[in-house]
């Protein structure tokens, strides 16, 4: 999905009027007035977004602060789903390392909600997002990215984790938290999970050993949070499970973006060429 076709959905649902569009990824997001618009990608993405409305409601209930509903139910138009959210005033300094782990440790007190989510299936959307791709890849590279896939879900199937499962935000990453005047919140909701606590912790390690975070910041992320995740055995696996991921991410962007195909390369042969050092690039 182009941003010409969320304009159009948003038009379709009378929201069209001054959007300004502030990201372009799985969701397109849209600011219109005081209020957030996210345009999901296709229909199979609806229940997600539900799910992610029951999240923000259960995290107000218990008084996590995140980003809050201002739709209790996702529309379905033309085809996407599309949920209304309450703007965020502006951010008073960006969100760091320890804004994260003082979240996290609140959404990992907390006991399972009163209705169901489901495991962090970090990569069930490989086959998805490399479909999309289509052509505009390698068949070979999708091929390899489909056995890495196999070969990481089993080995994370068996994992013994070190903290007790539980709800978990899924994309653990200051990008995901906003600090406004009161201090910061969450955003960004539709991964949440009932899951290994150590799922959220890997996006961090994984943030320093591939897109530059410096150990500074990791160091705060760690203490803030009270453990650092690198120290747990099966951290290799998610590590390995969460690039896979990444690079078929990234891969659904290349049909009309040179610089996603680019960055699919070069994220694959890194892998391929068992090179943990070379940086990927955020996308």
């Amino acid at each position: 999905m182009d941003e010409a076709r969320a304009r159009k959905v948003l038009a379709a649902a009378g929201l069209g009027a001054g959007a300004q569009l502030l990201a372009l990824g799985e969701n397109a997001v849209f600011g219109v007035g005081d209020l957030v618009v996210k345009v999901g990608r296709d229909a199979e993405l609806l229940a997600r977004a539900e799910r992610e409305l029951a999240v923000a409601g259960w995290l107000a209930a218990s008084e996590v602060p995140a980003v809050r509903a201002a739709e209790p139910a996702a529309r379905l138009v033309e085809g996407h789903p599309l949920t209304l959210w309450h703007r965020l005033p502006a951010a008073v300094r960006p969100a760091g390392a320890g804004d994260l782990a003082e979240l996290l440790r609140a959404v990992h007190a907390l006991p399972a909600p009163p209705f169901a989510l489901p495991p962090r299936e970090l990569l069930g959307g490989v086959e998805r997002w490399l479909r999309l791709a289509g052509e505009a890849v390698d068949p070979r590279d999708a091929a390899y990215l489909r056995a890495r896939r196999d070969a990481f879900a089993a080995e994370a199937a068996a994992l013994v984790p070190h903290l007790p499962p539980g709800p978990i935000h899924g994309d653990a990453l200051p990008r995901n938290v906003h600090v406004g005047p009161d201090g910061p919140v969450l955003v960004d909701l539709e991964t949440f999970a009932l899951d290994l606590r150590e799922h959220d912790l890997v996006v961090m390690a994984l943030s320093r050993d591939r897109y530059g975070l410096e150990p500074a910041a990791y160091d705060a992320f760690c203490a803030a949070y009270g453990w650092d995740v690198r120290e747990w055995e099966g951290c290799a696996v998610l590590r390995g499970a969460r690039e896979t991921a990444s690079c078929a991410w990234v891969a659904q962007h290349a049909p009309s973006n040179p610089g996603a195909a680019a960055e699919f390369r070069r994220r694959v042969a890194s892998l391929r060429e068992h090179a943990p050092e070379v940086r990927w690039h955020p996308f």
